[in-house]
């Protein structure tokens, strides 16, 4: 491992570049449907399905080219794949603020898209600077840099959207620029020549990746938990904004508002809570219980028929932010160091899976229960599936997900070396 000086820089440089990326790619959420309006002439309804490709092609890409990143960062390191993924967002955002038509936007979201895989990235420079002892918490600045990031990202975004769509797109790339001149002075690299190891397109692609991990004992469970957890979550980007413009009459500003507390409840409990329950209750409890309070702020949500309420569930149910750091804790520590960066793309894979199909998913839901041919006006709808979801993740990680054990960590290695 490296020194614990350069450990702290790194985390802290990582944390920053994460903040600053999801800023970037909070402040457009505000905006987006009349973003679409502008660009398509359609109503709130048909702009949805529009947005809906817009996250499907995101994921899409994240889905295809996120083992492609982590494998490369197993081999080059993490600092070049780090470095040219922000530069690529900065583009990205670009794009889509000079974007004449709804095709120059789409290509736009697959640029961001590419450049989003670099998640599996962070999370294995996380890894590598990581002990048993502090693992969760580190994996919990992934949390506190998505929760402060939408605090700000669609607070400002919304403020920005005032002086026109696009407004926060030039915004975004300034900020990706800004970001990338950062990384470029400052980030250190963690991954050392010892623990790479030669770059196997066969592992480099999603099924290869994810069938390497059927090396390390218990991470399919874990992997299956991720994928049902993330299933239902991935209705919040999907529908939030258009939920919120439909059921309540929100504007710009007032969706901002709301991811903004969203988002600052959770980096709250990320930041102050989890070391704390961590220590005392254990990785595995913890995660159950942000798994049920995942749950059921869903079902709250479904049900939240005015503006206030919304607020009401943020609060009551911000237990959830306690459930992602200690499921990817779990499976880190079922995986050598020069296999970490496979390991997150690999979780990545299957969040961009889910990433897939949800945009059309609950968009598609959400525009059959809001349209002219509804069988009943419900625009929680999208909430309820979703809250199903994470109730069958709840459930498969209380029957089937075991803690790590001494033994399993000792064999990470074995079973490396046997995957190869």
């Amino acid at each position: 491992m490296i020194d614990k000086a350069k450990a702290r820089r790194g985390l802290a440089l990582v944390f920053t570049t994460l903040l600053l990326d999801v800023i970037g790619f909070g402040i457009i959420m505000p905006v987006l449907p009349a973003y679409l309006s502008e660009l398509t002439g359609a109503s709130i309804s048909e702009a949805a399905i529009e947005g809906g490709w817009l996250f499907f092609v995101y994921a899409a890409m994240q889905f295809f080219f996120a083992p492609l990143i982590g494998n490369l960062s197993d081999r080059f390191g993490r600092r070049p794949i780090l470095l040219a993924s922000v530069l690529t967002f900065a583009i990205d955002n670009l794009i889509c603020a000079i974007a004449w038509s709804y095709p120059v936007l789409f290509i736009g979201r697959v640029l961001a898209g590419i450049s989003g895989a670099s998640y599996s990235t962070s999370s294995a420079y996380i890894a590598d600077v990581s002990t048993d002892e502090n693992r969760a918490r580190n994996f919990g600045l992934l949390g506190i840099a998505f929760g402060v990031g939408f605090v700000i990202g669609p607070v400002l975004g919304g403020l920005l959207g005032t002086f026109g769509p696009r407004v926060p797109f030039y915004f975004a790339a300034g900020l990706a620029f800004a970001n990338f001149l950062v990384a470029l002075f400052f980030l250190p690299e963690t991954l050392e020549q010892q623990h790479r190891r030669s770059f196997d397109w066969r592992r480099a692609n999603p099924l290869g990746a994810l069938k390497q991990m059927r090396n390390y004992p218990g991470i399919g469970w874990i992997g299956l938990v991720f994928f049902l957890m993330t299933l239902g979550h991935m209705m919040y980007p999907a529908v939030w904004a258009f939920v919120s413009t439909y059921r309540y009459g929100w504007s710009e500003t007032e969706i901002g508002l709301s991811l903004g507390a969203f988002g600052l409840c959770g980096a709250i409990i990320m930041a102050t809570v989890l070391p704390r329950v961590v220590r005392t209750l254990g990785e595995w409890r913890t995660a159950a219980i942000g798994l049920g309070f995942t749950a059921a702020s869903a079902f709250g949500y479904a049900f939240a028929w005015q503006g206030w309420m919304v607020y009401a569930v943020i609060v009551a149910g911000c237990l959830e932010a306690l459930a992602d750091p200690p499921l990817r804790s779990l499976a880190a520590a079922k995986v050598p160091p020069s296999a970490q960066g496979e390991l997150q793309g690999a979780m990545t894979s299957i969040f961009s899976i889910t990433s897939i199909i949800t945009p059309i998913l609950y968009t598609a839901i959400f525009s059959w229960f809001t349209g002219p041919s509804a069988p009943v006006v419900f625009a929680g709808a999208p909430y309820v599936v979703g809250g199903i979801f994470l109730a069958l993740s709840l459930l498969v990680f209380i029957t089937k997900v075991t803690k790590p054990t001494l033994k399993e960590v000792n064999a990470a290695p074995a079973a490396e070396g046997a995957g190869r």
